[in-house]
């Protein structure tokens, strides 16, 4: 632990705001059993897994697969689920390309129900596009949107279907708690622009199970227009946390908080204003009181900031993009803000990289914000890959999501070899999967949406281009 991390380990404790907001207490309960916090050291990130000490976290070392697609430790296999171009929609069109972040929801009688962002940027006619389906379509200048996908208690195949269309760049997103997928635009763009008839830089919510929920498809303009990616939900308070993946400048973390009258279930988002709820975005201070205008800067796990939250003056920023109506010393930057994931104590937020557009260079961070404390601590670093080519060392989490068996599971959208990582609660990484594919337009390609179905049994994953989704199940065991 750094100096800084040690004189701010115990900062005076805060009052959280609105803990007693109406609608939320109730499902406290149900928040989710919590993962035990991370610790880590910079040997842990960079080591190969190999050398791990006799006590290895993981499932050991990664077997070739013949068939060219992804590489499992022993005993593992996989299911493939969806692949673009080849599987087809219940209502004849092939699936669409680009596969990103996924949520996974209780399948009634059995399975899962998988909904799967596109992250499709061009104007709609490009190849393999979300369908535009009446009633379902939000911009018909759009070609991305999300699919609904069921699976049955074996990881096989059912079914897929049109969740939202006519939506842009559909990014990692998130789940709500009372069961719902939160689907992110991470694109700034006006109508009249690029082909796009209405707005964009939007969250939308899908319902998994009820399709004439999702009828026409609005979107959340109170939690902000940006570039959004990744968001995820206080279970108690119905605040939003939600991660910006821009640069010139960096990117923000905001947090939309919830009005008092704000009712978190089905269709709850819909029924808000444009301005309602409170949209703010992070500073930092470390333990001196001193300003932290870039997360890069903290070099050393355990290192934790004092978080305050600075409103954003207009949050649809048409004129101005809301991370530039901000001086610098008035908020807390950083490059490549990703994965958003809810859990426990609070949400964490991963930083995929930072380069020379940021203060200090590093290959990934992973952080957790208490919001009872409002404190944000480095629980992971991923330093600076040596050798991207070679095997062995990860760089670059994007999608994270908390594993049932102790720790979490990254998505490596890295240079060079890509995997699934895996990360102990006592900070210990270990490949999860490994991308095999061999062909020019899959080879490297990234990971996303890693989330384990509510029955533990499967870890769905994809490979982003041109699109596939597995379904990985093997001798699962507790990482704690």
């Amino acid at each position: 632990m750094s100096e800084l991390a040690s004189r701010t380990a115990e900062p005076g404790k805060t009052e959280p705001d609105g803990l007693s907001r109406r609608g939320f207490l109730q499902r406290s309960a149900a928040a989710g059993a919590g993962v035990m916090l991370i610790g880590s050291t910079e040997m842990l990130i960079t080591a190969p897994a190999a050398a791990a000490a006799p006590q290895q976290a993981g499932y050991g070392p990664l077997v070739a697969d013949p068939a060219q697609r992804l590489a499992l430790p022993k005993g593992f296999g996989y299911t493939l689920v969806s692949e673009a171009g080849a599987t087809m929609l219940d209502s004849g069109e092939p699936t669409p390309r680009n596969h990103d972040g996924t949520g996974a929801f209780s399948r009634r009688g059995g399975g899962t129900v998988l909904v799967t962002n596109h992250e499709i940027r061009d104007p709609f006619g490009t190849d393999l596009p979300v369908p535009h389906h009446d009633g379902l379509t939000y911009d018909p200048g759009a070609a991305g949107g999300c699919t609904v996908v069921q699976v049955d208690r074996d990881g096989k195949r059912l079914g897929e279907t049109v969740g939202v269309a006519g939506t842009a760049t559909n990014c990692a997103g998130g789940v709500t708690p009372w069961d719902t997928w939160l689907t992110c635009e991470e694109i700034d763009a006006l109508a009249g622009k690029d082909g796009f008839q209405k707005d964009h830089g939007y969250v939308f919510e899908v319902d998994p199970y009820d399709a004439g929920a999702n009828a026409d498809p609005r979107p959340i303009k109170a939690l902000g227009r940006f570039e959004h990616e990744a968001a995820a939900v206080d279970p108690h308070l119905g605040d939003v946390y939600l991660t910006e993946d821009s640069a010139g400048p960096n990117g923000l973390l905001y947090r939309w908080k919830a009005p008092e009258n704000f009712n978190g279930r089905r269709g709850g988002f819909r029924r808000l204003g444009a301005t309602d709820g409170v949209l703010a975005a992070m500073k930092a201070t470390d333990g001196a009181g001193k300003h932290v205008p870039d997360l890069s800067l903290a070099t050393k796990t355990g290192t934790v900031y004092r978080v305050e939250w600075v409103p954003v003056p207009d949050r649809d920023g048409r004129t101005v993009a809301t991370r530039k109506q901000f001086a610098d010393g008035d908020i807390t930057r950083a490059r490549k803000l990703e994965g958003a994931w809810w859990d426990g104590p609070g949400v964490y937020i991963v930083s995929s990289f930072a380069r020379a557009e940021s203060p200090v260079v590093h290959d990934g961070q992973v952080w957790l914000y208490d919001p009872r404390r409002s404190t944000l601590t480095l629980k992971l670093l991923f330093t600076k890959n040596p050798d991207p080519a070679r095997d062995g060392a990860f760089d670059g989490p994007d999608n994270i999501s908390v594993s049932p068996y102790g720790g979490v599971i990254l998505a490596e959208d890295g240079e060079g070899i890509q995997h699934l990582v895996g990360a102990t609660p006592s900070g210990a990484t270990f490949p999860m999967a490994r991308n095999d594919f061999v062909t020019a337009k899959t080879k490297n390609v990234e990971f996303t949406g890693p989330i384990y179905s509510p029955d533990r049994k499967f870890l769905f994953a994809n490979v982003q281009e041109p699109g596939f989704t597995f379904a990985i199940t093997g001798p699962w065991r507790n990482q704690r």
